[in-house]
């Protein structure tokens, strides 16, 4: 098998398995976590890994993860049902 294959292969079963979004936890951030993200993302945009860099302790996935549950209408519907 090439090398070709091979990373077909691997690129198949990796992705073979989704998660819902809705399966998701809810990540908990600090005022200033949450305030900082919110003007980072004012100033870069979705360039996630380069607002992690401006905060320690978190990843680029995480704070994606973050802003599309804050910012997402599937989560916002399910926060007002749960605030019920």
């Amino acid at each position: 098998m090439d090398k070709r294959r091979r990373k077909q292969a691997k690129t198949s079963n990796c992705c073979s398995e989704e998660v819902s979004s809705i399966e998701w936890e809810f990540i908990n951030m600090s005022e200033q976590e949450e305030d900082l993200i919110h003007r980072m993302y004012k100033l870069v945009g979705d360039r996630w890994a380069l607002i992690a860099g401006r905060i320690p302790g978190r990843k680029a996935e995480e704070i994606e993860r973050f802003w599309i549950m804050r910012h997402g209408e599937v989560f916002a519907n399910r926060r007002k049902e749960l605030k019920r």
